[in-house]
């Protein structure tokens, strides 16, 4: 028995959009919100502090390197929510990590 060939034929659905010049990006999910919240909080409190034990008087600072690469993906943020939440994240983050026992300790 020969097989017959059938074509389906697929209809497209045009969708008309209207002329304007502004495209309305979609909303972001709760979740995903709070997730980045949080990415942000975790990665922003981490510091390298630096301690110096050579000599009578140790040296100690600090650098903020979670607050910095914090500050990298909220400005190359693909997904845009509210940079100054962000940036606020950041900074309260970064100065409670400061006083917390968070982030890599350095002897040198």
């Amino acid at each position: 028995m020969p097989k017959t060939k059938t074509k389906s034929k697929r209809k497209s659905t045009k969708t008309k959009t209207s002329k304007s010049k502004y495209k309305r990006q979609p909303a972001e999910l709760d979740s995903v919100y709070i997730l980045k919240l949080t990415v942000y909080l975790i990665l922003s409190s981490q510091w390298i502090h630096f301690t110096t034990t050579a000599g009578s008087g140790g040296m100690n600072f600090s650098l903020p390197l979670g607050a910095v690469l914090g500050l990298l993906l909220a400005t190359h943020d693909r997904f845009k929510i509210d940079r100054k939440i962000e940036y606020a994240v950041i900074l309260i983050a970064m100065l409670i990590g400061f006083w917390l026992p968070t982030g890599l300790s350095v002897v040198i």
